[in-house]
C-alpha cells in the first residue's frame, strides 16, 4: 500500500473557496461540461449544464444550469427551450447536434438567487458577449457630448 503523511490539523489553505451565492448581475461565463440526463420522476429529460465564470472578481467560481428539455409540464419545457435558445444563439450555434458544440464558448449568463433556496443560484438567462459589447458602446457614445469643448447639459440650460 503507497504511503502518505498529511496532517489535516495543521494544513491552512492558501485561497479558500467562497461557497454563498453569486451576488445577481451578469457573468461571462463557458460551458465547462453538458450532460442529458433523466427527471427525477422518469417523465422527462434535462441538460446539466456546468458553468465557469471567466472574468471578474468571481473568476473561476462554478454555476449550473437544469434545462428541462423533455418535460409533462409544457410551460417549463418551453422556458428551457427558451433559455437553450438563447445560450445556442449567444455561443454562435444555430443547429446543435451534441451538447459540447457549446463548451469553452464565452458568453454571458444572467445570475439570479433562487427564489426557492436563497444558498444557491439560479441561470436566468443568456447574451452574446459580442452583442452586450455592442450595446455598452452605443450607449456611451450616446452619453458624450457631440461638441468636448461644451460640457453636455440640459437642453434648455444655458452655455457659456
Amino acid at each position: 500500500m503507497p504511503s502518505f503523511n498529511f496532517d489535516a490539523a495543521s494544513f491552512v489553505a492558501a485561497n479558500t473557496q467562497e461557497r454563498s451565492p453569486l451576488p445577481r448581475g451578469m457573468y461571462q461565463v463557458i460551458v465547462m461540461s453538458s450532460e442529458i440526463k433523466t427527471t427525477q420522476a422518469g417523465t422527462g429529460q434535462y441538460i446539466e449544464l456546468t458553468l465557469q465564470i471567466v472574468d471578474g472578481d468571481f473568476s473561476g467560481r462554478r454555476v449550473w444550469d437544469r434545462l428541462n428539455v423533455s418535460n409533462p409540464n409544457k410551460t417549463a419545457e418551453d422556458i428551457a427551450k427558451r433559455q437553450l435558445q438563447e445560450l445556442m444563439l449567444a455561443a454562435g450555434v444555430k443547429n446543435m447536434t451534441d451538447t459540447e458544440q457549446l463548451h469553452d464558448i464565452p458568453v454571458l449568463a444572467e445570475i439570479d438567487v433562487d427564489r426557492k433556496d436563497s444558498s444557491r443560484n439560479r441561470v436566468t438567462g443568456y447574451q452574446s458577449v459580442k452583442d452586450a459589447q455592442s450595446f455598452s458602446q452605443a450607449a456611451s457614445r450616446a452619453t458624450t457630448s457631440p461638441d468636448a469643448s461644451r460640457p453636455a447639459g440640459r437642453p434648455w440650460e444655458k452655455r457659456a
